[in-house]
Order: C-alpha cells, then structure tokens, then sequence
C-alpha cells in the first residue's frame, strides 16, 4: 500500500472516530405543526400536543410500516427527534407534519411552515 492510500485511510478512520459513521441521506421537505389534542393516529395510539411525535406523507409512513420508528429533524442549527405516531394524506413525499411541542424546538409556531432536513435513526 502506498504512503498516500495508507494517509487516506487514517485520516478517514479518524474522521469517523471523531464525527461518527456517515449517515443515510437526509430527507429534504416542509415542517408544518398540528394539533392532535388526544386524538388517535394513523398508528393507533393517542397524541397529545405536547408529545414529541410527526405524521409522514404517505410515501415515507409505508402503510404503517414506519410506525414508532424516531426521526431527527434539523433546521438553521437546531435539531428535535420525533417518534412517528400519524399519517399526513397531505404532505408531498418528504414534508412533514410535527406536534405543537416538536415544532417549537425548531421555531416558534408563528413560522407555521418551515424547510427542514431529516432522517430516521
């Protein structure tokens, strides 16, 4: 192995060790917020505003198949991690739909529609 490949090689170790492994592309979309008050969810549990859960379009909610899995969710520097607990019939592939609380740890409900990145965990 050359003395090149070989610097490449732990400098990418390295940076993995520092910053962790790569992660599975971001999801580009719309943040909205809604209020749930009690009501169940396309996953069958109830939510309230304060949980911090998200309704996916229903490319990304997969007939229910993504129930309970966690997201995170970045906008201007912050992040919040949501659980999926609905369905947003609404939402094109990508957007999102984010309880009161889950909202405001991004912007302040005023905003009513943000770009954000996310992922699932």
């Amino acid at each position: 192995m050359s003395l090149n490949l070989k610097s490449i090689i732990v400098a990418f170790v390295a940076a993995i060790a520092v910053h962790g492994a790569p992660r599975a592309a971001d999801i580009s979309g719309d943040a909205t917020y809604y209020e749930p008050n009690g009501g169940l969810g396309a996953c069958g549990s109830p939510i309230q505003n304060s949980d911090f859960a998200v309704a996916l379009s229903s490319a990304q909610y997969s007939g229910g198949s993504n129930c309970g899995r966690r997201i995170n969710v970045h906008y201007q520097g912050k992040s919040v991690e949501a659980t999926v607990v609905d369905l947003c019939p609404g939402c094109t592939s990508g957007s999102i739909d984010l309880t009161p609380s889950a909202f405001q740890q991004l912007a302040d409900l005023s905003a009513g529609r943000i770009q954000v990145t996310w992922d699932f965990e």
